[in-house]
């Protein structure tokens, strides 16, 4: 079993309020969780209109099946117009002995 934790910063360029920054990034999240057996969350800026760190947790049953995963998601963040991905960051977690 592969695991690997994923942050990913991005930049909303069009919201002026945190009510409008929601409305973007909740349908982005939503896209990620039916992308497969993804858990997200929104884990950082909370009050920033225009900036998130969106948490993607990754679990596979070998290497090839995890990096298959994470090109998924990152072909699908590429793909959303209303986000700027600025930075991916994963670390992937070993198996406990």
């Amino acid at each position: 079993m592969r695991v690997a934790a994923v942050r990913v910063e991005v930049h909303l360029p069009a919201p002026q309020s945190l009510k409008a920054k929601r409305a973007v990034l909740r349908p982005v999240i939503e896209g990620i969780k039916k992308l497969g057996s993804y858990s997200v969350a929104e884990v950082d800026h909370h009050d920033s209109w225009q900036r998130a760190s969106i948490g993607v947790a990754v679990v596979a049953p070998d290497g090839a099946s995890l990096d298959m995963q994470i090109s998924r998601l990152r072909r699908y963040l590429d793909s959303c117009l209303e986000i700027e991905v600025l930075d991916v960051a994963l670390t992937e977690l070993e198996e406990p002995e």
